[in-house]
């Protein structure tokens, strides 16, 4: 996590030493800055524009931001900038004598409430952390999502069953991957055919199973689309393939980890864009390698005299997943094939 600490008074600055020192052992990428002139520590950042560009600034390059002053100071420089608890970053207060520090923005999917706590271990503060499921002792879903590297397909949703976990109410839970460690008691397993809460959630990479009247589906990006074609292919038959099979499976895009294909493909203009559009990693092998790959594929012979193996699209999928389960065999239409293979993985429970 980059964290930025800001302080106003020379107690502030020193306290913020420490705080800093601690979070660098923990691994932190910690930043120091003071607004106060009456430090002489060289290592501070002395913040010589406006507090509210500096935390406009702040807002978009750290993952963190721990104002050492009072709350009022940290509110108004923040409030501006306040978007989405998506993409917003953790914010915290510390007052300058250390006696308390309080996660004020992000608690749960920015990391403040965590980070409040391991602060709170390095200087003797007292954490001070409001969100309901915390103090509530309850599960939070959100906490477990950002754990598990899940997207979170409804943040509605998630409220809704936060309240319902702070009301005392049962939560469904459903994963069509194993999972590792012990399930919260408010959490119900889903068994087919046993009457289900109004509320659950699903781990899992599509969203085809609505198990409940209210669904919040946690998607890990664990699929590797396999991708051929033809040399020359334009990037808008590739989406459009790639688009047929995903909405065919109820697939979204935020399950998808990366694409693979055969070596002779590795510069194919078509291809590049589309990985660069979707911001995923492009892998390749060689025709040998993916002759390798053990399982029943759709062969072609043609394809095996121009490239040296006869499925480009399936082999590629199941051996960039690590030898995964193949989800959807190929898919072909406008001199492109398609095919989705998804790597082992696990859900865990702390």
């Amino acid at each position: 996590m980059k964290t930025a600490i800001i302080s106003f008074t020379l107690s502030g600055c020193q306290l913020g030493q420490i705080a800093a020192e601690g979070l660098r052992k923990l691994g932190h990428e910690t930043e120091e800055f003071t607004k106060s002139i009456y430090t002489m520590e060289q290592s501070l950042h002395v913040v010589k524009e406006s507090l509210s560009l500096w935390t406009k600034q702040a807002f978009l390059k750290y993952d963190a931001i721990l104002f050492i002053g009072a709350c009022g100071i940290a509110v108004r420089s923040i409030a501006p900038y306040v978007k989405d608890k998506k993409t917003d970053p953790a914010v915290l207060v510390m007052d300058e004598q250390g006696k308390h520090v309080i996660s004020l923005l992000s608690g749960h999917l920015g990391g403040a409430n965590e980070l409040a706590l391991q602060i709170a271990e390095l200087t003797g503060a007292n954490p001070v952390i409001t969100t309901a499921t915390d103090i509530n002792g309850k599960f939070a879903v959100d906490v477990f999502a950002k754990k598990n590297q899940c997207a979170i397909s409804s943040m509605k949703t998630a409220k809704e069953i936060s309240a319902a976990l702070v009301a005392g109410e049962q939560v469904g839970f459903y994963s069509e991957f194993p999972i590792k460690g012990s399930v919260p008691p408010e959490l119900l397993l889903y068994e087919e055919g046993d009457k289900q809460p109004e509320y659950g959630i699903a781990v899992s990479c599509s969203t085809k199973k609505q198990l409940y009247a209210n669904t919040l589906f946690l998607i890990p990006s664990l699929i590797t689309l396999g991708i051929g074609c033809r040399k020359g292919t334009s990037v808008e038959k590739i989406e459009r393939g790639v688009h047929t099979v995903l909405e065919e499976l109820c697939v979204p895009e935020t399950a998808l980890e990366q694409v693979s294909s055969i070596d002779v493909k590795k510069e194919e203009a078509g291809l590049l864009q589309f990985c660069t559009r979707h911001q995923l990693p492009f892998v390749t092998y060689s025709a040998e390698l993916l002759e390798t790959v053990e399982g029943i594929f759709t062969e072609s012979e043609f394809v095996k005299k121009q490239v040296g193996v006869g499925s480009v699209c399936e082999r590629s999928a199941v051996l960039a997943s690590k030898n995964g389960k193949m989800i959807r065999g190929k898919y072909a239409c406008d001199g492109v094939t398609v095919a989705c293979a998804v790597r082992e993985w696990s859900v865990k429970f702390e």
